[in-house]
């Protein structure tokens, strides 16, 4: 995915290639019966994946990580369905940033 998120008229997300390999690994230590929420809190986590990569973006518009990644686990529903093939990536990442954009701070 090339195209940029928008999620508010001032901030632009960029459009990540989905992260094949995190997820498989990420659905392969679920099936093998490790806590799937456990995955927010290491470096191989989605939603580090994606704050280090939207961070000069966000910071700037008052989005902090601890706050990315609260958004990030209050969707957990929607990255659960992508981790085990049921949503694209690209419908969890525009959602992902639709959600984004309804919580950065009021400017």
């Amino acid at each position: 995915m090339s195209v940029f998120e928008s999620v508010s008229p001032d901030v632009h997300l960029a459009g990540l290639d989905e992260p094949v390999e995190m997820r498989d690994g990420l659905r392969t230590a679920i099936l093998e019966g490790a806590d799937w929420r456990e995955g927010f809190t290491n470096d191989i986590c989605i939603g580090v994946f994606l704050w280090e990569r939207w961070r000069p973006t966000l910071e700037p518009a008052g989005m902090d990580r601890e706050a990315f990644v609260d958004v990030v686990v209050d969707y957990g529903r929607e990255l659960w369905l992508w981790l085990m093939g049921e949503r694209r990536w690209d419908e969890f990442v525009v959602g992902l940033a639709g959600r984004v954009s309804r919580r950065l701070p009021a400017p």
